[in-house]
């Protein structure tokens, strides 16, 4: 039976999500969704149920409005790590969904760890 991209894709989120809830449990997830033209993350209090700081290349004061690159995953990574401090936090899991830890997602990760986010 063939499986389209989009199931695979959803088979594969699924077994990510699963995998990081079992191990870290308590703790808050960064979850990042990548389009083809933006990428945004939020930072997600599974407990409660609530979002507790966001960031997208759809923002107009990060330069990067309808860009989905290295350079705009980067900006994204950075400004989600400082509203995190602003927030509170330092430390999450990284949750990244069906996408895989590479290009921009993995820019992404870097800019929220050289923030000082531990994730």
């Amino acid at each position: 039976m063939a499986h389209s991209k989009r199931t695979l894709f959803l088979k594969r989120r699924l077994r990510v999500r699963n995998k990081l809830r079992k191990v870290n449990a308590g703790r808050l997830r960064l979850s990042v969704h990548r389009s083809n033209k933006n990428i945004s993350v939020q930072l997600i209090d599974d407990v409660r149920g609530v979002t507790l700081a966001s960031a997208s290349s759809l923002e107009k004061d990060l330069g990067v409005v309808g860009k989905n690159n290295i350079e705009a995953a980067a900006k994204v990574g950075a400004a989600i790590a400082e509203r995190a401090k602003k927030a509170g936090v330092e430390e999450a899991y990284f949750d990244r969904g069906g996408f895989l830890f590479h290009g921009k997602v993995k820019a992404l990760a870097d800019a929220a760890r050289e923030g000082g986010l531990k994730i």
